[in-house]
């Protein structure tokens, strides 16, 4: 018994020997200047399975210490820009202390780091081009409609909306995804987020089946940076401005190998001043055989806004690396924001050529909003090449409270005793809420063949409650306006299951795909007049509880040859075609028009159906060594598009002017034609040229309300963009774009310039950046239109937003300069089918 309990003594301390940790330590350091390296990795990996076994970081003095248990071991230690080294089967059965372990510069990763970092590529996929934003210096401090804006063959009008090759109908992702952080389709969110934030942007002019088929111009997907360097990093931005801004911005990233924290914090306080101008002439018009002369001959306004901002944003994620093939992100997406606007719009009536009256409206408002997003992502692979299943599931919800405050008074008037304006209150809330989910399973068949299929399920609801109160002169008390007062409640769901398949043969490739979604369109006006009342009073019958059900296959055919490739040069084509779909939102649904102007309002028409579109592509890429040319022809047929057509609505304010009306109705047809090309060109590393020109023609024909609308029309947008690294290591960089002059069945509108300029110098050793960047320096970012109708002809001018001098500074820790590079995934396949 005493033996056995004495074996069995002896077996607990030799399992206890075996299973116990020892420290290794050591301090790792550069090996030319023999400073400490923080958060430098070592990994113990273990032989012959090459799994990490444990690991960690140095501190800030470079120093480690890692309990590891006994084994062999293959020890990595690395750094960022700095050669691994490795001490290959260690072996591990005492404490040991490395000593101080020396990391050289790999200068040809740092070379290679510099080009990436330093300019813009541009990389031609089966579906899409991809622009990685490089250091532009012009939207430091800016945010990403000001990064957008540089991009070739994308545009931002003056009011913050996005085009594609001249056509508004673009759907924005982020992150491959649709986003809070797009403002649920409202563009104006992406004016109030940090160019910092953006890594790349893809282009996506013919989507593949994976892609919502939402968006008849194409896709802009807005890739966000997210740090893939192990340890801590992050990087502080600040900036201030004139017209007033103030902003800070914190980017935190800590990584080990089994999770990644990432966070983005921000506030902006901005003031964001714009101005507009408008001349009408009306004239006499007959109804029913009756001659009618309007009150006023001409009405002119002329209208000043100051818009006071605060932002607040945050994002913070986890991915946590269930195995080598799996994880788990999940993060959350939070935006509170609050604006203070003051509109003076002073309207001038004429009759001969001379003012008789003169109104002063005061307009304030006032707005809080507060959104969030839940987003979850699943993701296991099967094996190295490509076989994966994906799964997503995101919330999305966004709250508005709105209170508006009118005031109009006379300032001029023949009247000796004028009706006094009613005061108005305004009081809308806007709440939305929308559901994803997502999966998508991909099966590489071979090398070079993959299938794909997938489902994608949104739900989206937005309720409107809009309360119009106004004054009673006689006592000064406000009752609620029945006409206007209103709840619009609206669904859009949408469920779509796809599949796709690619081969390549040699240097050909293609991928066919087929997207089948049914869309329903719900909505329901709750109002407190009747239909019939609702219908007199708008003008034309309104459907006010409808649902509506469309079921819609998606075609897509991807085509791309590779004439030449070595390591100099690259060629090749492309062709793609693609039939899309463009769903009316919620603004462009409510009928019940704005308030801002009495006289020009815009209203929207529960009777909008989507507007469906097929598109072919033509792409031709050629890569030498310092220059890059891409090209492109294309052509796009849509039926029942959304065009805005402005009419007399036949009502008058209480003081006798005429009411116009701006609307989005469904024309008839609608072919667009066009070609692109860009040249980017780097002779030398102090030099970077960059230009783009858009040219297109579209043909509309349809009419409303017996009225015919169809017109033909070409127009053209154009970039240049050219960077210069001066003496003393300063860069200076300017921007120019100009979009000419187009017109539609009544609106002609002028060319439109502008130009930006930036300079920046790396200081404190390279870890921080400042710039100063003036955008629109000229000032002359303003669209200048004139109308022309049966009733009337309205000239008018707008400036969505001053010029803008910007000072930025941003400073790194713990990542040099260079580690800011955009990532080249070293993926140049062009049998890409990503989505």
């Amino acid at each position: 018994m005493k033996l056995n309990f004495t074996l069995l003594l002896l077996l607990f301390s030799t399992i206890c020997f075996a299973q116990k940790e020892l420290t290794v330590s050591g301090k790792v350091v550069d090996a030319d200047e023999n400073f400490p390296l923080e958060y430098a990795t070592i990994s113990f990996i273990s032989q012959p399975d090459n799994t990490v076994v444990t690991g960690g970081i140095t501190d800030l003095d470079g120093k480690f210490s890692i309990e590891v248990p006994k084994g062999t071991y293959d020890v990595k230690i690395e750094y960022l820009s700095y050669k691994t080294k490795t001490y290959t089967g260690k072996v591990i059965d005492e404490t040991i202390d490395l000593g101080t372990v020396s990391l050289s510069l790999n200068l040809e990763a740092l070379d290679a780091v510099e080009i990436v970092a330093e300019r813009t590529t541009v990389e031609i996929k089966l579906d899409k081009k991809i622009y990685n934003i490089g250091k532009d210096l012009t939207t430091a401090g800016g945010t990403v409609s000001d990064a957008l804006n540089n991009v070739p063959s994308v545009s931002v009008d003056i009011e913050g909306g996005i085009s594609l090759r001249g056509n508004e109908n673009v759907r924005i992702l982020i992150n491959g995804k649709p986003s809070a952080l797009a403002g649920f389709g409202d563009t104006n969110v992406l004016s109030q987020l940090p160019a910092e934030a953006i890594e790349r942007v893809e282009v996506i002019t013919s989507p593949s089946a994976r892609y919502d088929a939402e968006g008849t111009a194409g896709i802009l997907n807005i890739i966000l940076r997210q740090k893939e360097t192990l340890g801590f990093n992050g990087s502080v931005n600040i900036n201030l401005g004139d017209p007033e801004l103030v902003g800070i911005a914190t980017t935190l990233n800590y990584r080990t190998e089994k999770f990644n924290l990432f966070s983005n914090i921000g506030f902006r306080y901005f003031d964001a001043p714009r101005n507009s101008f408008s001349d009408i002439e009306y004239f006499n018009r007959t109804v029913d055989g009756t001659l009618i002369t309007p009150e006023y001959e001409r009405v002119r306004e002329d209208q000043e806004v100051t818009r006071l901002n605060r932002n607040y944003n945050g994002n913070i994620g986890m991915e946590y690396f269930l195995t080598e093939k799996s994880s788990i992100t999940g993060s959350f997406f939070y935006r509170y924001g609050e604006d203070a606007d003051l509109s003076t719009n002073i309207s001038d009536r004429f009759n001969n050529n001379a003012i008789v009256e003169r109104t002063r409206r005061a307009e304030r408002q006032n707005e809080e909003d507060n959104r969030y997003q839940i987003s979850l992502n699943y993701i296991t692979k099967f094996n190295d090449s490509g076989h994966e299943l994906t799964a997503d599931f995101q919330y999305e919800n966004s709250a508005e409270e709105q209170f508006t405050f009118i005031d109009e008074n006379f300032v001029v008037t023949e009247n000796t005793n004028p009706e006094p304006f009613q005061k108005e209150q305004i009081f809308q809330t806007e709440d939305q809420n929308e559901y994803l989910v997502q999966a998508d399973y991909v099966l590489p068949i071979g090398e070079d063949t993959r299938f794909e299929a997938g489902y994608r399920g949104s739900f989206q609801n937005e309720i409107t409650d809009y309360r119009l109160e106004q004054e009673d002169i006689t006592n000064g008390n406000f009752f609620v306006n029945d006409t206007i007062t209103n709840i619009f409640d609206y669904d859009e769901n949408v469920n779509a299951v796809y599949s796709q398949y690619g081969t390549k043969f040699g240097e050909f490739s293609f991928l066919l795909g087929l997207r089948l979604e049914h869309t329903q369109l719900k909505g329901k006006i709750n109002s407190r007049l009747t239909d019939a009342e609702l219908n007199e009073a708008f003008g034309f019958p309104i459907d006010t509880d409808f649902d509506k059900n469309y079921l819609g296959l998606f075609p897509t055919v991807n085509l791309i040859f590779n004439l030449g490739k070595d390591d100099k040069t690259e060629e090749s084509i492309t062709l793609g075609y693609n039939r899309r779909i463009n769903r009316p939102r919620g603004w462009f649904i409510n009928p019940f028009p704005t308030r801002s102007s009495r006289t020009n309002v815009f209203q929207g028409n529960p009777n909008l159906n989507p507007a469906f579109a097929s598109t072919f592509d033509l792409g031709y890429l050629k890569r030498w060594d310092k220059i890059t040319l891409t090209s492109s022809v294309y052509y796009q047929h849509e039926t029942d598009s959304f065009e805005r057509v402005q009419e007399n609505t036949g009502q008058q304010t209480s003081d006798g002017i005429d009411i116009v009306r701006t609307i989005p109705v469904n024309l008839s047809t609608n072919k667009r034609t066009g070609a692109e090309f860009g040249i980017l060109y780097n002779p030398e590393k102090w030099l970077r040229l960059n230009t783009s020109f858009n040219f297109f023609q579209f043909e509309t024909e349809g009419e409303f309300n017996g009225i015919d609308y169809s017109t033909k029309n070409t127009s053209w947008f154009a970039r240049f963009s050219g960077k210069v690294t001066l003496p003393g290591k300063i860069d200076w960089q300017t921007n120019a774009f100009y979009r000419g002059a187009q017109e539609d069945a009544q609106t002609r509108t002028k060319g439109i310039f502008t130009m930006d300029l930036a300079f920046s110098k790396e200081i404190f050793n390279d870890n921080a950046t400042i710039s100063l960047n003036v955008r629109d320096v000229f000032n002359s970012r303003i669209r200048r239109s004139f109308t022309t109708t049966e009733f009337f002809n309205r000239e008018s001018e707008s400036q969505w937003r001053v010029r803008q001098l910007t000072l930025a500074l941003i400073y790194r820790f713990n990542q040099q300069k260079k580690r800011q590079r955009n990532e080249d995934r070293g993926d140049r396949d062009d049998f890409d089918f990503e989505g």
